[in-house]
């Protein structure tokens, strides 16, 4: 990966966001009577990063499927709550993990961050030879008790996740559970079958 820094931009979001919100209010329609559970029946655990648009990639309108979203997609205790909710109280049926190519967890390490957050809390920048700090201190070494869920192995890190969810004591053998990783180059998905084996309803 290249390396990056974030620009600096005016604080001039919130005003656009609520710009946008009024114009999206105003062509609401029915949407406020969509019922609670998803109509197609699915959960999908996927990354935060913004490259990802799950609707689109997966053909999705407001009310057909749960969208639950984390550093990596991954499937960490909270995920597992939000799935467990997802099906006990509001019926989906399928889940589907998906992480992603280029994707920011495979770049730092548990150490690394816990590093940079003991020495600093401003934003650290992406160099050819990693992360590191710009601002100044003090940091704080809270980060040393936090599971970062760090990717070494895309692939393997789906199979992982996917086996998690499947062997947790409150996830039901009948709901199916596909591995996938999303192409940030092309668009695609790509399904990781030995995920979608160890994820197959029993």
């Amino acid at each position: 990966m290249a390396p990056f820094r974030i620009p600096d931009l005016p604080m001039a979001e919130r005003a656009a966001i609520l710009q946008a919100n009024q114009r999206y209010s105003e062509s609401f329609g029915k949407k406020g009577s969509l019922p609670l559970p998803p109509a197609r029946r699915i959960a999908i655990l996927t990354c935060m990063d913004a490259r990802l648009d799950p609707a689109a990639y997966a053909g999705l309108q407001e009310g057909d499927a749960h969208v639950i979203r984390n550093a990596g997609g991954r499937a960490s205790d909270d995920a597992i709550r939000s799935l467990v909710i997802s099906y006990k109280l509001l019926g989906t049926q399928e889940w589907y993990v998906i992480h992603h190519s280029n994707c920011g967890m495979e770049f730092f390490t548990d150490s690394a961050i816990r590093s940079l957050l003991a020495n600093s809390l401003q934003t650290a920048v992406l160099g050819a030879d990693g992360f590191s700090d710009v601002g100044p201190g003090p940091g704080s070494k809270a980060g040393d008790f936090i599971n970062w869920l760090t990717i070494s192995d895309q692939r393997q890190s789906v199979v992982d996740d996917v086996r998690r969810i499947r062997e947790h004591p409150l996830v039901p053998a009948r709901i199916p559970i596909y591995g996938f990783i999303y192409q940030v180059e092309t668009g695609i998905l790509e399904e990781i079958e030995e995920a979608s084996a160890v994820g197959a309803a029993r």
